[in-house]
């Protein structure tokens, strides 16, 4: 290790939602705070597959755009001034006999810190792709696996393909700017949240349970129809389109941070209540954090954040008592 490496109270592995507002809450507690990210911009997953989708379980914000909520969350994370570090990728890490952390990346740069904070959301985040001939013909033309601008589909006829919590929710956002929306799923009941799911079925989406993608027709730019094929009746028919969206999930890859000796669950890290996980000084927020009762939303991560901060506080100054923190005491936001 270098002796020059200058050293943290916290290094915050991703730059996503949980991320920001870990960064602003560490900031408030006076804490030398890092941000290390592996895309080369702030904000995580939501400006990049959904900026155009409204957000509406944030406590207080009664709707909000993705793309609004992340320019609001990175002019937030910034407010103390963390060190942020884009386009890199915590490859290693290593545990001193000081107690202290060692983190390399892949460029072979070392990073010093007296905690780390996981909020990496489930990883670089891989769409689930159809598995169909002359299917990456079509990709980034007109068959997407995410939407970043709903004026794309406007006036046009769009089948989306899925039927969990973001295919419903582009379904619901889509109807009223689309010529036509048509939502195909494999099975016949939905996986998402009840009231989107009401809110969809009393709208002019048409819906197509149990039945998959077949075929895909085009001219080996852009798709025209593709074929159906339900899987209860055994009938195969031929759907026009403009738009084919395919809402299949995620492939998680958790990369090199599934190599560092933590505690895994069901593909997630675990930790306790404190947010602490198997290794002292670690700790998770956000998509990646397994506990009991997990509530997997944006506010969920919100609470998480503060709560590992101030995990990490203890961890460092384990015989000083942990003050109560509140932006309405801070010098800094009283005008």
């Amino acid at each position: 290790m270098r002796k020059d490496l200058e050293l943290y109270d916290v290094t915050i592995i991703g730059g996503g939602a949980a991320g920001l507002f870990t960064a602003f809450y560490s900031g408030m507690r006076e804490m030398k705070t890092k941000i290390i990210e592996y895309l080369p911009f702030l904000g995580g997953k939501v400006p990049y597959y959904y900026p155009d989708k409204v957000i509406r379980d944030i406590g207080g914000i009664h709707a909000i755009t993705g793309a609004k909520l992340t320019e609001q969350l990175i002019e937030q994370g910034k407010t103390f001034d963390p060190t942020i570090v884009l386009d890199t990728q915590a490859t290693e890490m290593e545990r001193l006999d000081n107690g202290n952390f060692l983190l390399t990346d892949h460029r072979g740069d070392q990073h010093y810190t007296k905690t780390i904070i996981i909020a990496a959301g489930f990883g670089p985040l891989r769409s689930v792709e159809l598995d169909l001939p002359n299917a990456e013909d079509y990709k980034n033309h007109n068959l997407h696996y995410y939407i970043r601008e709903m004026e794309t589909f406007r006036d046009k006829n769009v089948v989306i393909s899925g039927g969990g919590n973001s295919a419903i929710d582009w379904a619901n956002e889509l109807e009223p700017i689309a010529k036509s929306v048509t939502l195909l799923y494999r099975r016949d009941e939905f996986s998402g949240h009840e009231s989107n799911i009401t809110k969809m079925k009393n709208s002019s989406v048409t819906i197509v349970t149990s039945s998959v993608i077949e075929q895909l027709h085009g001219d080996g730019h852009r798709l025209s129809s593709i074929t159906i094929h339900n899987t209860e009746s055994g009938e195969r028919k031929e759907l026009a389109l403009d738009d084919l969206v395919v809402n299949h999930g995620f492939i998680i890859d958790l990369g090199v941070i599934g190599n560092w000796g933590l505690e895994m669950k069901d593909q997630t890290i675990q930790v306790d209540a404190s947010m602490q996980t198997n290794i002292p000084g670690i700790y998770v927020v956000g998509d990646l954090a397994n506990y009991p009762a997990k509530l997997p939303l944006i506010a969920g991560a919100f609470y998480e954040g503060p709560t590992a901060v101030n995990s990490a506080n203890q961890h460092i100054v384990p015989d000083e008592e942990l003050e109560k923190l509140y932006s309405t005491h801070m010098d800094a936001f009283i005008r």
